[in-house]
């Protein structure tokens, strides 16, 4: 399993990707709805938030498996929810 520190990166990472497609529409494509990007910053922000505190409060830290498994959900949840908003990006 990797660490902690590298699932932070990577949900750091999911987040920029995001943003950073949103500035580069809003200042490349002149027809862009640019308060509906703004919205997907934002909510891209939150995605980021939301994740990276669940990364540092694990479910049963006595129980190894029990921490596995929160971690392994956590992943899965990760790139269900970042897909589900590149998707979204992707139609506006």
């Amino acid at each position: 399993m990797a660490s902690i520190k590298e699932l932070k990166k990577d949900i750091d990472f999911l987040a920029s990707e995001l943003i950073s497609e949103c500035y580069f529409r809003m200042m490349m494509i002149e027809n862009a709805d640019n308060s509906a990007l703004a919205a997907t910053v934002s909510k891209a922000l939150n995605f980021r938030n939301e994740f990276i505190n669940r990364a540092n409060h694990p479910d049963g830290k006595e129980n190894a498996k029990v921490v596995k498994a929160y971690y392994r959900n956590l992943r899965k949840d990760l790139l269900t929810q970042f897909s589900e908003m590149a998707e979204g990006l992707a139609r506006q």
